[in-house]
């Protein structure tokens, strides 16, 4: 009798325990944190990208305070390639002129421009020259120009590459350009080129000394630097050896059409960002230039003189 009456408290016990969920409101339940996912996925992206483009904004900034700073030390803009003095198969690009006024005194003392970079500096990645809402890897293998293609000549001062297409020297990754005009920026080391002082007609080029008071649209009005996504073409800040296809181009940046056109030359800009490309002009100050841009008025936007 005792034993039943256990068994009869235990099974009351038991009914008075709370049910698990049913299928049903299990199923419903996985519905509504879907549909709370869904709804809060888009504004998390949003959020993140904000705040990428914002970082982004702020590295060009940067860069175009240390144009201006050099531009003070110095009295011209930085080239948009120098060559190393006893290699003249390698040029050393723009960022690395502007390093010191970046707060990176330390790595501007480990270049010795008389010779090519070390092994350990071809992989650095520096962050400043990074648009972190790009996907890039830190460093590429920069390739020799492919036999059959149209290229530029190597000038008389350098080596004939061997005619086969190779990698010949691995480069860190950087999405920020000179803006070198609207010639094409691939082109520049043809020999015709370099005679031509005109070629490259922008505020970041080669072969002249460019100053603020050569800018005769007005320092907000001149471009200085854009971004170019790695998918375009993989693009440095340390320099390129000029056998490399498409060498020049990974340097500077040509304005040809509009950013993120389709089809584009490899050698324009463009970015990840949602309606068009940042660029710091010469003032100073960053903005979207819209991928709807007038091309002519883009173009002008590029030029040192007022066409």
């Amino acid at each position: 009798m005792r034993n039943q009456t256990s068994i009869m408290h235990a099974r009351q016990y038991l009914r008075a325990l709370p049910s698990g969920f049913t299928v049903l409101e299990l199923l419903i339940a996985i519905g509504i944190i879907a549909m709370l996912f869904a709804l809060l996925l888009p504004a998390v992206m949003a959020a993140r990208e904000a705040a990428r483009r914002t970082t982004c904004v702020n590295h060009l900034r940067q860069i175009g305070v240390a144009f201006q700073s050099h531009h003070d030390q110095v009295g011209s803009l930085p080239p948009a390639w120098q060559l190393a003095n006893s290699d003249k198969r390698f040029a050393y690009g723009w960022a690395t002129r502007v390093l010191p006024y970046l707060e990176q005194e330390v790595l501007a003392k480990r270049f010795d421009f008389s010779v090519r970079p070390t092994l350990a500096m071809e992989e650095t990645t520096h962050p400043s020259f990074i648009c972190p809402s790009d996907i890039i890897e830190p460093a590429f293998d920069l390739w020799s120009e492919p036999l059959g293609e149209e290229s530029h000549d190597a000038p008389p001062t350098m080596p004939p590459d061997d005619g086969s297409a190779e990698p010949i020297i691995r480069l860190p990754s950087a999405n920020y350009q000179g803006v070198f005009g609207t010639a094409e920026a691939d082109e520049a080391y043809e020999p015709s080129a370099l005679a031509d002082a005109s070629f490259g007609e922008g505020s970041v080029v080669h072969n002249r000394r460019v100053r603020f008071s050569d800018l005769e649209r007005g320092l907000s009005n001149t471009l200085l630097i854009g971004e170019r996504v790695m998918a375009m073409v993989p693009s440095t800040w340390l320099g390129v050896d000029l056998r490399g296809e498409d060498s020049t181009c990974r340097l500077v940046g040509s304005a040809i059409t509009q950013p993120n056109c389709t089809p584009c030359d490899e050698c324009e800009f463009g970015s990840r960002h949602a309606g068009g490309s940042q660029f710091a002009w010469a003032d100073g100050h960053v903005s979207l230039v819209s991928d709807d841009v007038d091309s002519a008025t883009y173009q002008q936007m590029a030029l040192r003189d007022s066409q």
